[in-house]
């Protein structure tokens, strides 16, 4: 899995200085963060709201569709800010053996 982060690390960060015209990424890197944050809340909206009628349906594809598209725009975001996949997946591997509830506790006292 995590191959397929790092090559999609290197697609997202090869665009940031392709032609905006010719690469949906470049033009959101063009122009600029808060396109890109529109586009992570409008991608969180729509898998909310897909997580609702699949709760009914119990047809988890349109779930699974959006939930790729809120990943996908968190990542552009992430490499327009300098990050990558491998820092969240380094940050969920401490989180592993820790119990929510600790990391929470561990969180509120900073």
């Amino acid at each position: 899995m995590s191959d397929v982060l790092k090559a999609l690390d290197a697609v997202l960060e090869s665009r940031k200085n392709a032609a905006a015209d010719k690469s949906y990424v470049a033009s959101l890197h063009h122009k600029g963060l808060n396109k890109i944050l529109e586009k992570v809340g409008e991608e969180c909206t729509e898998t909310l709201l897909a997580a609702k009628d699949a709760e009914h349906s119990k047809d988890l594809s349109d779930v699974i569709y959006e939930t790729a598209d809120l990943w996908f725009h968190s990542l552009v975001m992430l490499s327009h800010l300098g990050g990558s996949s491998q820092a969240v997946l380094d940050e969920l591997a401490r989180r592993f053996d820790l119990s929510g509830l600790e990391e929470k506790a561990n969180r509120d006292k900073n």
